[in-house]
């Protein structure tokens, strides 16, 4: 690990680069933050109606109620995604929509509605990748206790049969969960994102519930058919903010583990680290985690996803009170270096992109990897340069992990339209096409225009 920051040009590097024939390209989505349509057809609450609605929890009050209106527009958008020449397009589904209370009936017009875009992605030769959770659970599942409830993994595990009982003819790529680490950490540690609460011993509890799942939904998928099961994590590319410093070196292996291998182990070794253990039972009793449980989450994964954004580096401060969203963190703290920033104040380091990725192919040999979320964030308005910089950076940090041996199949840009942005509502753009809430008119923004270059020429200028 270094504290060694490389920072966007003023303008993209000028060598030009191709990726391997076969490579994918992308973009992605997620339900609860392009739908709309929250109370139509028949679809239940989810936890993020609920969390949106509570004052204080989202910016100025704003929800999901609309969103992008995707549910009437979809046809449009995918013909949207058709004229960028995207081979590939991730989206989500909503839980809620199609069992409205987590566990009973199926609601009918839930899947009509996938089964329509699916349909219609496919006309326009769009390979759909569908992730089964990216957030919205149903609210009665929560209120029997959520991601800390074990029945919640066994509840996810029927709901993904119901879907691939309607689209597994048709989708290829299944990926179970988007992000346990926000599911866990955000909704039940800091309670940033929903359902809202703050308990360390409850976000461990989530987490392990969360890999559980994985592992229930795998194997159901996989017993049904299924080609190709995924998962896509969020994983921490931490460094220590002086590496001669042995307590921030420290300090690093304690958060790598609380936030990346604790996910990662299991799913790819089939087992928790002791440290891992050791950390879980100073916050909580680990017995939560049972017998027999890590051989169900440790099933056989035919893509690995990785949503990258930002770096982090940690420093060994003793007193300092630590991280919510990192259970357990006490004598922790989170540094930024001198960098450039997006709007929601991440900095960037491509380079960084480069070391994760090679570190998961040193330490999980054998795994393909593809890049399922990256983008930034930027003031409103089509003229988006310096989104174009951050993409360009990325890539380039793709191609260099593609060059070091690294199995990367393909990558999808976040997000393919302007969203509601989680606890930021509608004040953060991470589109590449703009969105006119009012109007809900779509617009290319320049990064657009540049992207579908990027996928005709396979590769950068």
């Amino acid at each position: 690990m270094t504290a060694t920051v490389t920072s966007t040009s003023a303008q993209p590097a000028p060598a030009g680069i191709t990726f391997p024939d076969g490579f994918v390209w992308g973009a992605a989505t997620a339900s609860y933050q392009i739908e709309g349509a929250a109370r139509e057809d028949g679809r239940g609450p989810s936890i993020w109606d609920t969390f949106s609605r509570t004052p204080g929890k989202v910016f100025a009050g704003h929800t999901g109620d609309i969103a992008c209106d995707h549910y009437h527009r979809y046809a449009d958008d995918v013909a949207l995604m058709a004229d960028l020449g995207l081979a590939s397009y991730r989206f989500s589904i909503a839980w809620p929509r199609v069992r409205p209370d987590g566990t009973g009936p199926v609601n009918p017009k839930g899947l009509d509605f996938y089964d329509r875009l699916t349909d219609e992605l496919l006309g326009k030769g769009i390979d759909p990748v569908v992730t089964l959770y990216h957030w919205d659970l149903p609210q009665t599942l929560e209120d029997r206790g959520g991601w800390t409830n074990r029945e919640t993994a066994e509840a996810f595990a029927d709901y993904a049969a119901v879907v691939f009982g309607r689209l597994g003819d048709r989708v290829g790529t299944w990926t179970t969960l988007n992000e346990p680490w926000c599911s866990a950490y955000l909704g039940y540690g800091s309670g940033i994102h929903a359902p809202g609460r703050q308990d360390p011993a409850s976000a461990l509890i989530a987490a392990h519930h969360l890999n559980l799942a994985h592992g229930l939904a795998a194997r159901t998928l996989r017993s049904a058919g299924a080609r190709s099961i995924s998962i896509t994590l969020n994983p921490c590319e931490v460094s220590p903010l002086d590496p001669a410093n042995p307590d921030d070196v420290a300090a690093a292996r304690l958060i790598d583990g609380v936030a990346n291998r604790i996910f990662f182990d299991p799913l790819l070794k089939g087992e928790y680290a002791t440290d891992v253990l050791e950390h879980i039972a100073r916050v909580t009793d680990p017995s939560f985690i049972r017998d027999g449980d890590t051989a169900i989450i440790h099933q056989p994964l035919d893509v690995l996803g990785i949503n990258y954004y930002t770096p982090s580096y940690v420093e060994a401060v003793p007193g300092h009170g630590g991280a919510l969203d990192y259970p357990g963190s006490d004598g922790i703290a989170f540094r930024k270096l001198p960098a450039p920033v997006t709007d929601m104040g991440w900095p960037i380091e491509p380079a960084a992109l480069t070391r994760l990725l090679t570190r998961i192919h040193r330490d999980y040999p054998g795994t393909a990897l593809m890049i399922t979320e990256n983008g930034a964030a930027y003031p409103e308005g089509v003229h988006d340069l310096p989104r174009i910089e951050y993409i360009d950076g990325h890539l380039r940090a793709c191609h260099d992990a593609l060059a070091a041996g690294v199995d990367l199949r393909g990558y999808f840009a976040w997000s393919l339209m302007d969203n509601f942005e989680w606890a930021e509502g509608y004040a953060k753009r991470f589109g590449m096409v703009h969105v006119d809430y009012t109007t809900q008119q779509r617009v290319l923004k320049d990064s657009a225009k540049w992207y579908r270059e990027v996928i005709r020429r396979n590769g950068l200028e």
